[in-house]
């Protein structure tokens, strides 16, 4: 199940789940209750259009690895645990008990004995086994999720409705592994290839089915009635409407043309130029289009500067600190991003809040400050070239970059780096030859991405032991004794709190390190839709984005004919009954 239906807590049963060594979730005082962001009062019906991006080549999640895919996939297959949308902590979905053994290595599952799939067989501890071997099978295409369930041998069925798995290390993303199954029907595709289950899913456990699919063009979900979990309170006030329309626009530009002309309902706006400048107008000034951009405890990735500390000058903490403070962050999101964006001072920007405020330094510019820096390394203006210089080698910053984005950003860090002495060289390369160089580690400095989740996991990107294996997500080969101590000890540690503690305290140390030059990013969702809805005052959920739309909101048919009184006689509407914009 999603995290829209998730129970917030669960009875235990009298029933012993496993041995009294075990530990058994949820915990027996937890009751189960709506979603604090849900209308339990909302009515059923009507449409809701989004846009679809691209034509996905698969719906099936675990071979096309895809947000699109995904959000499709995951509305018609239940998972085995959800999130509480509350705390993120894991709650029951298929699985309504679980126990966790002391050494942390032996999972057994119960399932529901009310799930069902849509032709009315139950939901047993066999499709789950089914569903886990066809993912680990060698032959079949399900990378990403093989990887995470390497980690456990094979299940053992010890009842219709129960299934032990166990681990071959204690770690505490295991059971989000395990939780984020989402069973198969074996009694339907047992005899099918897996990597030829592309589009055809008869039976399904979610709370949508497939409905018309037109190549290239659209696809619509039917919200199913007889969902087994929709009588469940955790599900209240959730998946209201009862048609999901996907259309696939292609690019944002396409998207946003078919929002005007009303042929989607909801535009998630990523450009700040688009935000700023043309999402403006009578029919948002009239209240016709609701503009908003909303802010929650969403989880925020990052963008920097990766720096290569394999390299010198880059293994010095002072030339990357200088660095830190020759990007004019301030005046770039001031002139080139229309003030859209926060500068980041930390890997992991939602971990902090007023109980938890985030003390890390936040480089400004200082071209000063970064020459003072360079002297205490070292380095020292040629009196004959003007070229900052130590050990007779002038210091290149050789960019390595796989598209257009960087260059205006490029050209103004050039010119102030050359007033320091210092000579700015890029090469660009196409994506497939930037992915090679970066498998490689070929680099001394790029522009990375990251997005991030609401669990977070820092062994594989700053873990000492990645810092050198070809591929992995340490570009920076950073390594630091202190940090990997930190993972370990949030590596064993079940409490998802306890671990955002740990976590602040390696992000304290990395922000300090300066492994990349931080950029910046954006702080809330924005949204565009047309004022036809019913939807919590919040908009979303409190760590939801735009995909909350298909779970919280609602068709309001009055809502929807004032819309239409209002537009046809040039009529302003009143504000939303939302959270006013900032």
């Amino acid at each position: 199940m999603s995290a829209f239906r998730s129970a917030i807590a669960c009875v235990v049963s009298a029933v012993a789940l496993a041995a009294a060594a075990d530990t058994a979730y949820p915990p027996a005082d937890w009751t189960e209750a709506p979603s604090p962001w849900a209308n339990p009062a909302a009515p059923k019906g009507g449409r809701l259009a989004l846009d679809g991006h691209s034509p996905p080549k698969s719906l099936n999640y675990y071979l096309e690895n895809s947000s699109f895919s995904a959000q499709v996939f995951f509305l018609l297959y239940d998972t085995l645990l959800s999130s509480d949308p509350a705390t993120g902590e894991h709650a029951p979905g298929l699985v309504r008990r679980w126990t966790v053994s002391d050494d942390g290595l032996v999972f057994t599952l119960e399932l529901d004995p009310a799930a069902r799939w849509s032709d009315g067989r139950p939901v047993t501890a066999e499709d789950v086994r089914w569903t886990f071997e066809a993912l680990v099978a060698p032959e079949n295409r399900t990378g990403p999720v093989k990887v995470a369930l390497a980690a456990f041998g094979p299940p053992e069925v010890l009842a219709p409705d129960r299934i032990r798995f166990t681990a071959r290390e204690n770690h505490w993303r295991n059971l989000g592994a395990l939780g984020g199954i989402a069973p198969m029907p074996a009694h339907v595709f047992r005899d099918r290839d897996f990597n030829e289950i592309n589009f055809d899913f008869p039976v399904v456990s979610g709370p949508y089915r497939l409905g018309a699919h037109r190549e290239n063009v659209s696809l619509s979900l039917a919200r199913r009635p007889d969902w087994w979990a929709a009588a469940r309170p955790a599900s209240a006030g959730l998946y209201n409407f009862d048609e999901l329309l996907f259309r696939f626009s292609g690019s944002g530009d396409n998207a946003f043309d078919a929002f005007r002309k009303g042929l989607l309902d909801v535009y998630p706006v990523y450009s700040a130029s688009i935000w700023v400048r043309e999402a403006r107008g009578d029919r948002i000034d009239r209240n016709w289009i609701v503009r908003r951009a909303v802010r929650n405890q969403k989880p925020v990735g990052f963008q920097g500067f990766a720096l290569n500390l394999r390299r010198a000058p880059y293994d010095d903490v002072r030339v990357r600190r200088a660095l830190a403070h020759t990007l004019d962050r301030e005046g770039f999101n001031r002139t080139l991003m229309y003030g859209q964006y926060f500068l980041h001072r930390s890997y992991w920007e939602d971990l902090y809040d007023d109980a938890h405020p985030c003390t890390n330094e936040l480089f400004r510019f200082d071209p000063p400050r970064a020459a003072a820096l360079l002297a205490e390394a070292g380095w020292a203006r040629d009196p004959a070239t003007g070229a900052l210089c130590k050990d007779g080698r002038p210091f290149v910053v050789r960019f390595l970059s796989n598209g257009p984005t960087a260059d205006r950003f490029l050209a103004r860090w050039k010119r102030v780096l050359a007033d320091l002495g210092i000579a700015l060289e890029t090469e660009r390369k196409d994506w497939a030859a930037w992915a090679r160089d970066m498998d490689a580690y070929d680099f001394d400095v790029t522009w990375c991405a990251w997005s991030s989740g609401l669990r977070k996991d820092p062994e594989d990107m700053w873990g000492g032991a990645f810092a050198n294996e070809p591929g992995g997500n340490n570009v920076t080969g950073f390594s630091d004794p202190r940090v990997d101590a930190l993972i370990a000890a949030q590596r064993t540690e079940p409490s998802l709190e306890k671990r955002n503690a740990i976590d602040r305290e390696i992000d304290a140390i990395l922000a300090a390190a300066v492994p990349y030059v931080l950029l910046w990013n954006a702080d809330c969702t924005r949204l565009l839709w047309w004022n036809k809805f019913g939807m919590p005052r919040s908009v979303l959920s409190r760590f939801g984005g735009e995909e909350d739309a298909v779970a919280l909101w609602w068709a309001d048919p009055a809502a929807e004919a004032a819309l239409a009184d209002a537009m046809a006689g040039g009529a302003p509407l009143p504000p939303p009954d939302v959270d006013p914009a900032e």
